[in-house]
């Protein structure tokens, strides 16, 4: 799921209330969050995306071979995503796209900032089910690389003979399209653990208390629906929560949402959000951001720790949305992990439909006591 640019003008990591509101439990969103300066203009092609097209160009050329195309075509009519990694691994892939695939992977999780142990992270899969049919024995492919852009009008493609195709990125098109995708899931998961260990080592997650506690339990979950362009897949999307510590330092968890793939559909997780035992006061912030790709964990980890080792508990909880805005690189206002929407000043007691600060998304939570066996 990919958010609409006019969804994205507002990124922000905006962990923190602006306001500290709540009435008999039930939290108020703040009516907006800060605004991030202006973003410098991104770079026309991210050191992900160029992996990604190198072997998209790789992949193309490889389906000049009858034999290895029929092996393509079983796999991807077989599998919404096909990891490329475990594809090429056998004898029978061409040496040149085995190689593309590795070399990809290592720059992409570099680029990531996750570590070697991340496991093969790109995937291909069929760009639309509509394709399925055309997708014969003697059809020939094109690959386009999924990309991060919500508004574009175009998607490169590339055949067998290394042509450039350029196809509408709104209707899909009748002849079949191979896309190169990140395994946004497993990058995530990664990425999470990275971000969790970083913020361990800062002290930004102390261990939490024993036996049994008092949590927000998410019922059911729903993002409002956007047009997408066939050509994108489904995102990554995980939530920050926030608040003070009982050693007075600001807390910090991540919590992976990867159920939540599609726009206009209601999920129902049953998961825990909010782990009460682990903050000072009856208040804690949701912000739910979305992988589109790019994201470098290691630097998220980074700017979110210098951010908030600098803030201490004054006796009262206050606002962390400044703070962190002013953290968070002008780059990440461009693309990379996109803000999705917010929950402000959540409630041990919150309970209900709680809308966005955005207007969204929109959480039904519930407390739930989790025993200790």
């Amino acid at each position: 799921m990919h958010l609409t640019a006019s969804k994205r003008a507002a990124i922000t990591l905006a962990l923190g209330a602006s306001c500290v509101l709540a009435v008999q439990g039930l939290a108020l969103p703040s009516a907006h969050a800060a605004t991030p300066a202006a973003a410098p203009a991104k770079s026309a092609v991210s050191p992900v995306g160029a992996a990604e097209t190198a072997v998209a160009r790789s992949l193309a050329a490889s389906l000049a071979s009858p034999g290895w195309r029929a092996q393509v075509r079983t796999a991807a009519l077989g599998s919404a995503q096909v990891d490329l990694g475990s594809l090429t691994a056998g004898r029978t892939a061409p040496a040149t796209l085995a190689a593309a695939v590795s070399g990809a992977g290592r720059q992409i999780a570099a680029a990531k900032g996750l570590g070697a142990d991340a496991g093969s992270l790109l995937r291909v899969r069929l760009g639309a089910d509509s394709m399925k049919a055309a997708l014969t024995p003697d059809a020939v492919p094109l690959v386009a690389v999924a990309g991060d852009d919500d508004k574009g009008a175009a998607v490169t493609a590339y055949d067998s003979a290394g042509r450039v195709h350029t196809l509408s990125a709104r209707q899909a098109p009748s002849r079949p399209v191979y896309v190169v995708d990140i395994d946004v899931d497993k990058a995530a998961a990664s990425g999470l653990a990275q971000v969790d260990k970083a913020f361990r080592k800062a002290g930004l997650t102390a261990p939490a208390a024993t036996g049994g506690y008092w949590s927000t339990k998410v019922n059911s979950v729903y993002l409002n629906d956007d047009e997408e362009p066939w050509i994108l897949g489904d995102a990554e999307i995980f939530s920050i929560v926030s608040g003070f510590g009982f050693d007075g330092k600001v807390r910090v968890d991540t919590v992976d949402m990867p159920y939540l793939d599609k726009d206009g559909t209601t999920y129902y997780p049953n998961q825990i959000l909010v782990n009460w035992s682990n903050y000072k006061y009856n208040l804690a912030d949701v912000v739910m951001m979305e992988d589109d790709g790019d994201t470098n964990y290691a630097s998220l980890a980074k700017a979110l720790a210098d951010a908030l080792l600098t803030i201490t508990d004054q006796g009262a909880y206050i606002p962390l949305v400044d703070a962190i805005l002013a953290a968070i690189p002008s780059a990440w206002y461009t693309n990379d992990a996109d803000y999705v929407d917010s929950w402000y000043t959540l409630a041990q007691g919150s309970s209900g439909q709680l809308n966005g600060a955005r207007g969204n998304g929109r959480l039904n939570v519930s407390p739930y006591f989790v025993q200790q066996f």
